[in-house]
């Protein structure tokens, strides 16, 4: 009964749709850090478009977690970019579908081939990355995760589909995300279709066919959301005007913390709004969203250009290294001067856990698709000092229980060099 409590509590306080929320604890937190970028985008939220969730986790004698949410700038009707963030729940839900494929033998790791039978559909019979050469759910959401690969994310949303993509994820709960949009040119109409796919042996005998689909449900695009100045289409053609997101995909802050509360924390939320997963399907989830492109050996990824704390935002400094007591469980985004990270940090000498959840939009010119955003001189070190500033903040707040983090202690891989060339660029 607890747990239910905490989650109706958590969806009260998420779904106002008022003016953008702001709690002053978490302002005041904030205003501590005195570096000087830092508190020029803090004192800027129009120009920058920044939202903010904290949660603090707390836990009693029995282990039963308390989530506290401080907000800042908090509005679901601001449009942001969600980029990759959407990979996340494409991976649980290709986890999800996995589950009711069992019954042929199938798993995350059986080789799939993609064929087409609409325009503007690629086929993919092999994959140079994964160990046995062939695509598979394991090896698609191992560089959706590691580096955020786009065409993983593509090809789970082919397998997966758009209709059931939308109505799982409304079923959950969300019902005002939306997910429309695979990333490739491709039209409202070929994004609702979806490639025909085969599940195959090691001898490449057919174990299962799934058809090609066709999404018929209606989107609600009564919302306009638009972003910029002016913007380069298809043509390259400059049009002075905002470029409009209004059927792209959407999703918000409030629905990447959830999503990932959802993941880490099942036991938070009531059995009919937790994802139907195994436990092995956990672990796996677990592992690639807080293991290094260094400690993975398929894919091989260049370690220079994929360092440890690549797609680690809140950890992402001048170094590269992340600190060998903490270990990230994460998503991040990056597109049209949109930079987003969901994530739950697990600090494992201090014993100290948390979720910190952040979008900034770093586009000084206000011409999108011209390749000339802010995300190194602004983006990557405002959210670098976000992340410090609340990990600094966790290292001093007292806590009357100390967390068992046992269960995000894992096992990862160490990865021996073996002379297979690495891969040095990633369409992300």
């Amino acid at each position: 009964m607890r747990q239910i409590t905490l989650y109706a509590l958590v969806l009260m306080s998420f779904t106002a749709k008022a003016q953008p929320r702001t709690d002053s604890f978490l302002l005041q937190i904030l205003q501590k850090n005195k570096q000087p970028l830092f508190q020029e985008v803090i004192a800027h939220p129009e120009k920058y478009r920044y939202q903010l969730i904290y949660t603090q986790i707390d836990r009693n004698k029995q282990n039963i977690l308390a989530f506290t949410n401080f907000f800042l700038n908090l509005d679901s009707l601001a449009y942001f970019n969600p980029a990759s963030t959407v990979k996340l729940p494409l991976a649980i839900l290709s986890l999800e579908k996995m589950q009711t494929l069992k019954k042929y033998g199938i798993d995350k790791n059986t080789a799939m081939q993609f064929d087409s039978a609409y325009p503007a559909q690629k086929v993919l019979y092999r994959d140079s990355s994964a160990e046995n050469k062939y695509p598979s759910i394991a090896q698609f959401i191992k560089k959706a995760f590691l580096v955020s690969d786009n065409d993983a994310y593509n090809r789970m949303y082919e397998f997966v589909g758009q209709q059931t993509i939308n109505r799982r994820l409304h079923e959950m709960g969300h019902t005002d995300l939306r997910i429309t949009r695979q990333f490739q040119r491709m039209t409202a109409e070929e994004n609702r279709h979806t490639n025909p796919i085969r599940f195959i042996k090691p001898d490449q005998s057919l174990i299962y066919f799934q058809p090609p689909a066709y999404n018929p449900d209606p989107f609600d695009l009564s919302h306009i959301n638009k972003m910029g100045e002016a913007y380069y289409d298809a043509n390259d053609s400059l049009v002075h005007a905002p470029i409009d997101f209004t059927a792209a995909n959407n999703m918000t802050l409030v629905h990447l913390q959830q999503i990932l509360q959802a993941i880490l924390f099942p036991q938070s939320f009531p059995a009919g709004k937790r994802f139907r997963l195994a436990q092995s399907d956990y672990d796996f989830l677990y592992r690639y969203l807080s293991q290094y492109p260094s400690e993975t050996a398929f894919p091989k990824y260049d370690t220079l250009q994929y360092y440890d704390s690549y797609v680690k935002f809140f950890f992402r400094d001048s170094t590269h290294r992340m600190p060998a007591n903490i270990r990230v469980f994460n998503k991040v985004g990056w597109a049209y001067g949109c930079l987003t990270d969901v994530s739950y940090v697990a600090d494992f000498e201090h014993h100290i856990e948390y979720m910190l959840t952040a979008t900034i939009y770093v586009n000084s010119d206000g011409v999108l698709n011209d390749d000339k955003y802010d995300y190194e001189t602004i983006g990557w070190p405002f959210l670098y000092q976000l992340g410090q500033t609340i990990y600094q903040y966790e290292l001093n707040r007292p806590r009357k229980i100390t967390p068992d983090l046992s269960q995000f202690r894992l096992g990862y891989e160490k990865r021996k060099e073996d002379g297979r060339p690495a891969l040095k660029a990633v369409d992300n």
